[in-house]
């Protein structure tokens, strides 16, 4: 049995791309950071604890856990919740790189076998005027993204580069690196 420790859609549709049957149940995790931890060490501790979290409930699945932290200039944006909060992570993005964080866990509570996995992803934005932001945050609305924006979507029109081993990576579940972590512990892809 596998077991994708998330609510969120953009991983659910990540996840079936690999044709796998899987089962999605919402992990129970305070995400607040905590003090000085760096995005890398946060979106780490936040994967394990989905994934042990659900795994708790089921022994005996494979749990993936997985957690995303945008880092602009050492400093951790969240998801903007809002328009408002949108528009101003663009704004401040506009010309910048940043730095989107992801880390992955197999866990099977049973054993506690545990596979972990990270991916950074640097994304190059281009300047971006307050009409470009504002048609954007109009037609996409993704105030529950990270850096707000939707890469697999019309995102993309507000970058320069994108610099990564896994293009999955930037939207939340590596699958490179969760494909070969999955065989290792016995699925079969493809």
């Amino acid at each position: 049995m596998l077991i994708l420790a998330s609510t969120s859609p953009y991983r659910k549709e990540l996840l079936a791309r690999l044709g796998l049957t899987f089962d999605v149940s919402r992990p129970d995790v305070d995400e607040t950071a905590r003090s000085n931890e760096s995005p890398t060490t946060l979106a780490q501790r936040l994967a394990a604890a989905k994934a042990h979290s659900v795994g708790a409930r089921f022994p005996d699945a494979w749990v993936i856990g997985s957690d995303q932290v945008a880092e602009l200039n050492g400093l951790v944006l969240g998801k903007p919740g809002s328009f408002e909060g949108a528009a101003d992570q663009l704004a401040a993005a506009s010309g910048q790189r940043l730095q989107f964080h992801t880390a992955v866990v197999l866990y099977r509570h049973a054993d506690r076998r545990t596979l972990r996995m990270s991916d950074v992803t640097e994304v190059h934005f281009r300047k971006l005027s307050g009409v470009e932001i504002e048609r954007y945050l109009h037609a996409e609305q993704p105030y529950d993204c990270a850096g707000s924006f939707k890469a697999e979507g019309l995102g993309i029109c507000l970058f320069e580069a994108i610099e990564s081993s896994d293009p999955t990576a930037l939207i939340g579940l590596p699958l490179i690196a969760l494909s070969r972590a999955l065989r290792e512990v016995g699925f079969t892809l493809p």
